[in-house]
């Protein structure tokens, strides 16, 4: 047995005043003769007796109280043979702060338990031992050893946070800085262990020792807004855009009248009830009309509770007031072609000749078409190239009498198929691929009802598998007629035949014409995203702008900060440095201008409410951790006395004097002499 406070043992000595009283006190008689003394003599020797039994006996309670009082004042306690004595502590807590922790048990969010308990674990340490507070959040000031009074004050000050790490990642932290600690080593790991993040190390340094605390919530169901997207590319302004939204039960009972709302730009309204399955998912879709062109911030909603991190999902929609497309013709415009763009909504076609092209209008075009050009020179095909890589899209319909040469060195540049011979049979458009984006949801059936197009004379095309062509109409015989192709943010459109009318009557098939050059300008082979997730997309693409020397982006919203930037041909990478935390919509802006608008979700997650049993924490981690088990209605300072310490037994030496005293209580009351 040993003592935290071994200097009260002198008091040790103060048992000599009660054995002194003891010795020194002399009863004084008063004599009385009586004719007979005999029989009062024998009744005095009796009581005499009896009388120096019991107070020896109040004595030995006295001593024993007094002896256990002072004992309890200096803190016996045996032991533990794992720890070093007169070294000292450093202990590491890791205190789970996501948002699953936000769950209920008793009325009281886990969070608020899990602080309570690390305050009783760091009381339970002296003064002078050292501690580490780490969070999700893992910030650099979580790398340092604090004092008793600033560790419960980190305690105090941590809040729920939409950062997640897997904890192993948190135990390796933890390691890091316990590498440069010398004394008795512990780590508390106070959690939920949610199974999507608990991947422990199976072997931990054998000097550290590793506490695991489990906390449950009492009832573990939870909706979720999964995820949001759109159905078009680019969403356009006065008609229906379609938004699905996709809605989980994470939980395992059935959830009724479950309201959905949307809020568009500031206003809300609700979109309907449904009712969901336990352990189940629904997908709906939502139409959105948009009146003004621009930006739109647009909110997706649901009611529930306790958990409400994953009630909302923000996407941020640019509409654009016209979809622009260009016309390169070398034997002038294509008045089918014009007559479309005419009589589209937002649709605006530049047609220029091929002898003048405007190539600082690239950049503004969502379709650049190349109309029955016999001869494409290098400059354009490098213009071609660059616009394809950062996103554009060109559908390219060949003269008839073209140079082989030009146009191969062209889809060299553009991984297209090289074009061979040019074949007069007349052949008859068979197939449309209706799994594709250009021809999906335009037909309600395809069969012989829908007219397709008849063409007089068509080239072949040869058939590299590593160009990754995609066939949208295929003639009888399986051959292309008109293929796509993904080059790296852009696409790339081929016809196997002319445009013009005399070899080919797609101009004049309204019903696949149409819809083709329609869904052509709206496509994108990687669609900028409407939503980005905290702590999981750092990294956003915008456009460049020219700026001054002295003009630099900032990020202003629920947060305002100055991004990284760096430029990529032209398209600008915009870094966040992890430095937004709260979901809502931010501007990127550049002289108070708004440039580009990022939506942001939080994670989802920690919506899967599934966790970790004690007995699977067992199962895979009882050698090298030690689980702790009913630990919230216990007595945590005293349990991580007795496991970092050794059995604490002051609280038995206290129960012993009182247990003393009432004896001689007993004693004095009771035997009477």
């Amino acid at each position: 047995m040993q003592f935290i406070f071994p200097s009260f043992l002198w008091a040790l000595l103060l048992l000599a005043i009660p054995i002194l009283i003891h010795l020194f006190y002399f009863r004084r008689f008063k004599k009385v003769y009586f004719t007979n003394v005999k029989f009062l003599k024998e009744v005095k020797d009796e009581t005499s007796n009896r009388s120096r039994i019991r107070n020896l006996l109040v004595l030995l309670s006295r001593l024993a109280a007094l002896a256990c009082l002072i004992f309890a004042f200096a803190q016996p306690f045996i032991a533990n043979k794992e720890i070093v004595q007169n070294q000292d502590n450093y202990i590491s807590l890791f205190i789970d702060n996501s948002f699953s922790m936000k769950a209920l048990s008793e009325d009281v969010p886990l969070l608020d338990k899990a602080k309570s308990t690390a305050r009783n674990i760091v009381e339970a340490f002296a003064e002078s031992d050292h501690f580490q507070v780490v969070t999700h959040n893992l910030t650099g000031k979580q790398q340092r050893w604090l004092n008793k009074e600033d560790a419960l004050l980190v305690i105090d000050e941590i809040l729920a946070t939409p950062e997640v790490n897997l904890l192993s990642t948190v135990i390796n932290r933890q390691q890091t800085l316990m590498e440069t600690a010398e004394g008795n080593k512990s780590i508390y790991m106070l959690s939920d262990f949610q199974s999507n993040i608990t991947n422990l190390p199976a072997s931990i340094d054998t000097n550290l020792s590793v506490k695991l605390m489990p906390f449950q919530s009492i009832q573990e169901n939870n909706l979720s807004i999964d995820s949001v997207w759109t159905v078009s590319p680019v969403p356009l302004k006065n008609q229906n855009n379609s938004v699905v939204v996709r809605i989980k039960n994470n939980g395992n009972e059935d959830k009724d009248d479950v309201r959905l709302f949307v809020n568009e730009n500031g206003q809300t309204k609700p979109v309907g009830a449904f009712n969901i399955k336990a352990n189940s998912e629904i997908i709906d879709t939502i139409e959105l009309v948009f009146i003004n062109d621009g930006w739109q911030d647009v909110e997706i909603k649901i009611e529930d509770y306790p958990i409400q991190f994953d009630d909302n999902y923000k996407i941020a929609l640019k509409i654009n007031d016209e979809v622009n497309i260009m016309s390169i013709n070398e034997s002038g415009n294509n008045k089918f072609l014009t007559a479309l763009m005419e009589g589209l909504p937002n649709f605006n076609l530049t047609n220029q000749p091929a002898s003048s092209i405007q190539y600082n209008e690239f950049d503004e075009q969502d379709l650049i078409i190349l109309n029955d050009m016999n001869n494409v020179g290098s400059g354009l095909a490098t213009e071609l190239e660059n616009h394809v890589l950062n996103g554009g899209k060109v559908l390219i319909f060949p003269g008839r009498n073209i140079s082989k040469d030009s146009y191969n060195q062209l889809f060299g540049k553009l991984a297209v198929n090289n074009i061979n011979d040019f074949d007069e049979t007349e052949r008859e458009v068979f197939k449309i691929n209706t799994n594709e984006f250009i021809f999906s949801n335009v037909y309600e059936r395809v069969d012989r009802n829908v007219k397709l197009p008849v063409t007089n004379g068509n080239y072949s095309l040869s058939n590299f598998s590593s160009r990754g062509a995609e066939n949208l109409l295929n003639y009888r015989d399986g051959s292309p007629f008109i293929q796509k192709y993904t080059k790296g943010k852009g696409i790339v459109y081929l016809c196997a035949a002319p445009l013009a009318e005399e070899y080919s009557d797609l101009v004049k098939i309204a019903e696949v014409f149409v819809p083709m050059v329609y869904k052509m300008a709206l496509s994108s082979a990687q669609n900028k995203p409407i939503a980005y997730t905290i702590g999981s997309d750092n990294l956003a693409e915008t456009a460049n702008v020219s700026i001054g020397n002295e003009s630099i982006f900032k990020i202003k919203g629920e947060e305002e900060f100055i991004p990284g930037q760096s430029k990529v041909g032209r398209r600008t990478i915009i870094d966040f440095n992890d430095m937004i935390s709260k979901d809502g919509f931010y501007d990127l802006t550049i002289n108070d201008s708004i440039v580009d608008r990022f939506a942001f979700n939080f994670d989802r997650k920690e919506s899967l409410l599934e966790f970790s049993t004690n007995a699977e924490l067992k199962n895979r981690y009882s050698e090298n951790y030690e689980i702790f088990e009913n630990f919230l209605k216990a007595d945590v300072g005293q349990l991580v006395q007795d496991k970092d310490k050794g059995r604490s037994l002051w609280r038995t030496f206290l129960i012993l004097a009182l247990i003393f005293l009432g004896i001689e209580t007993l004693l004095l009351r009771f035997w009477k002499v």
